[in-house]
């Protein structure tokens, strides 16, 4: 890229040419990290993450790309074990649609929707998950949508983000099944070791044997894949760092909202004021080899300390890096010597104009306009500029995987970089 530039002539001063591994911007991710963690707006809990089973590794939201499958939706039934007779439908059985069976090996409930007169017996009534012989209950929760299917959710917390809420909120016990690497685990019973996807044909052949399986339709559906990889997401419940949002998101919601930074067009002002008034706890540890390690230390008594550099004899390091996202937010002042008041920080901080692409306005500007105000004190730009992006011939997004991109160089020996 830096080559494309300098070849296209870019009029830039090469002499401020800065990496986020450089040792000066390492030091600047390093203070706010530590600097978050000690006023408990980063913390560790285990919650849902998007987790691609290839990398094995989380990822955030905004790097998940949405694409619509082929699937199939299909009927699982779990018998009734409390001796109470068949249910409102007159069946021994309660059924449940899902498009990943699979993932019945780790539920730990069933849900009705309170106002759903068809199930007012059901609710208190056991069940037992085949293979795993796990007795379960019927609850009722809002979130239920009568009209889906048959109006019953089956609840896996671990590896369901709604599940996870529910199970919450029933104070239900989580039960993973799966690997990182997106096989069953032993919690799986006869199904661990196989693939997910290997699992999904497995269970649904055993449950047919059992006459355990009901209908089985056609269903197209939204499906999450890795930005970097293509691989199908799996939500999965794990320990790793987050960073308090709604805090950081305030002072930016108000500057947009007064117009402090003018955005061109100014439907991206709202759009983004829109995404900050709801946003989520963030999700910035990932389980890769390249980035900036988390500067926290685990003692050998079991204190936990954030530091740049170790506490002492027996402390080890978190082994997790931190999304590149966390360090690119910090970009207009850590690239100007913060947290040190250099005389570049004064005379360029805030700068004037920003120009982007929208698919990055949440992963990147958002994210600096909240990181500029809680360590400056000041927004980090006064205009910004949504452009647009070239696209490939079909009207689609360009992509290095989908290898529909086009090189600059081969352009500019071909028409001349004036052209």
């Amino acid at each position: 890229m830096l080559g494309q530039m300098r070849r296209l002539g870019a009029s830039v001063d090469w002499r401020r040419l800065r990496y986020t591994m450089d040792d000066g911007y390492v030091d600047s991710v390093l203070t706010a990290f530590i600097e978050l963690y000690n006023e408990g707006l980063i913390y560790r809990g285990t919650r849902i993450v998007n987790w691609c089973p290839r990398d094995r590794s989380a990822i955030s939201d905004l790097e998940v790309n949405y694409e619509d499958v082929d699937g199939r939706l299909y009927g699982l039934r779990y018998p009734f074990t409390d001796g109470g007779g068949p249910g409102p439908d007159g069946n021994d059985h309660v059924q449940v649609f899902s498009t990943r069976p699979e993932t019945m090996l780790g539920d730990v409930a069933l849900v009705v929707s309170p106002d759903d007169e068809r199930y007012k017996r059901l609710v208190g009534r056991r069940v037992t998950v085949p293979f795993v012989e796990r007795e379960i209950e019927v609850y009722a929760d809002d979130h239920v949508d009568p009209e889906f299917g048959t109006g019953i959710l089956k609840v896996t917390p671990a590896h369901d983000p709604n599940d996870f809420e529910i199970g919450q909120r029933l104070g239900l016990d989580a039960v993973n099944v799966m690997n990182p690497d997106g096989t069953i685990n032993e919690n799986g019973a006869g199904f661990a070791g196989m693939d997910r996807l290997e699992a999904r044909k497995a269970v649904v052949g055993g449950l047919e044997k059992q006459g355990l399986l009901g209908e089985v339709s056609e269903y197209r559906h939204r499906v999450g894949h890795c930005d970097r990889c293509g691989t199908i997401i799996e939500p999965w419940l794990s320990e790793q760092w987050w960073v308090s949002m709604k805090e950081l998101a305030a002072p930016a919601i108000e500057a947009l909202k007064n117009e402090e930074i003018t955005v061109y067009p100014d439907s991206w002002r709202r759009e983004t004021i829109r995404w900050l008034e709801n946003i989520l706890d963030w999700n910035v540890s990932r389980q890769l080899w390249w980035g900036h390690r988390i500067p926290v230390w685990y003692g050998p008594d079991g204190d936990v300390v954030a530091a740049k550099e170790s506490p002492g004899e027996g402390y080890e390091q978190d082994p997790d890096i931190l999304d590149t996202w966390f360090s690119s937010g910090l970009w207009p002042f850590a690239t100007l010597g913060w947290p040190k008041d250099t005389e570049d920080l004064e005379y360029f901080y805030p700068t004037t104009l920003l120009s982007t692409a929208r698919e990055i306005m949440y992963l990147w500007v958002a994210r600096m306009i909240m990181s500029g105000l809680r360590f400056r004190g000041e927004v980090p730009f006064e205009k910004i500029n949504v452009h647009s992006i070239v696209l490939a011939e079909d009207g689609t997004k360009m992509s290095k995987s989908k290898g529909n991109t086009i090189n600059p160089l081969d352009l500019f020996e071909e028409y001349g970089t004036d052209a």
